[in-house]
């Protein structure tokens, strides 16, 4: 089987340039299965129900998110109707949504979604260690079958990153870190077949400061003033992992994508 995970996609640049690349990339790479965290989909800040439409028309099968979820309001009762949506499982025990989901496509082995959020240097959560013990529990019991399990990891620390994937090693697929929209070089396969990557990247515009526009964030850190960020402009890039799995769900290799795309 054939992984494509999509880093954090930024505002409507990103969202353009999954539209322009999407496709073939998953001819090139005989995708089964496109996933993308899309928490920044909305102006680089959250995500809207429209959004997550339209993000599915261009080829995602299943949408992570992370601690932007909550953003724009609309997206909240739209979270328990919709299960090709997930927010992190451990953001809060009571939160609308869910924090993983199944999908089975014809002549394909299913796949499991899960949604995590670290705790070093991001807002108050649930123990991201037990609520993965918690989750593959019971997606092991509802779908004793289901070997492919894919984990996103929305995290700030690579610390914690690097730990969630070693003691998940042979529990599930792959842990892919996302949040810090900076793809790391560290891709790599652990003892007992679970691959995993300190951070996908991100899918905007590089010529900014993580996909926001780069005055505005120098500016701030030169005042020390707060203020909202627009969405840079440039050149963009599409950033990812390809995870291939055998029919046990082990890992037999995990490749970078960085595709370029034009100034937009």
């Amino acid at each position: 089987m054939n992984i494509l995970f999509i880093g954090d996609i930024v505002a409507k640049q990103g969202r353009n340039i999954i539209s322009a690349l999407l496709k073939d990339l998953k001819d090139q790479y005989s995708i089964d299965y496109v996933i993308a965290n899309g928490e920044n989909a909305a102006g680089g800040f959250g995500i809207t129900p429209a959004l997550v439409q339209e993000l599915h028309d261009t080829g995602i099968d299943i949408i992570t998110t992370g601690n932007h979820i909550w953003e724009h309001k609309e997206i909240i009762p739209y979270l328990s109707t919709d299960d090709t949506i997930i927010r992190p499982m451990n953001i809060s025990l009571s939160a609308p949504g869910r924090g993983w989901t199944v999908m089975t496509k014809q002549d394909r082995q299913s796949i499991a979604v899960v949604n995590l959020i670290g705790r070093v240097f991001m807002p108050p959560a649930e123990c991201p260690f037990h609520t993965s013990d918690t989750v593959i529990r019971e997606i092991k019991s509802q779908y004793p079958d289901l070997k492919h399990i894919v984990v996103d990891f929305h995290a700030e620390a690579t610390s914690e990153k690097q730990a969630l994937a070693w003691y998940l090693d042979g529990k599930v697929t792959t842990v892919i870190g996302t949040h810090t929209h900076v793809q790391t070089s560290d891709e790599t396969i652990l003892p007992s077949g679970t691959s995993c990557i300190t951070d996908a990247g991100m899918t905007g515009v590089v010529d900014g400061v993580i996909g926001m526009d780069r005055e505005q964030v120098i500016s701030r850190f030169l005042t020390s003033i707060q203020r909202h960020f627009e969405p840079a402009k440039g050149h963009g890039e599409l950033q990812g992992v390809v995870v291939t799995s055998d029919d046990t769900g082990a890992s037999k290799n995990i490749v970078r994508v960085k595709k370029r795309y034009g100034n937009i």
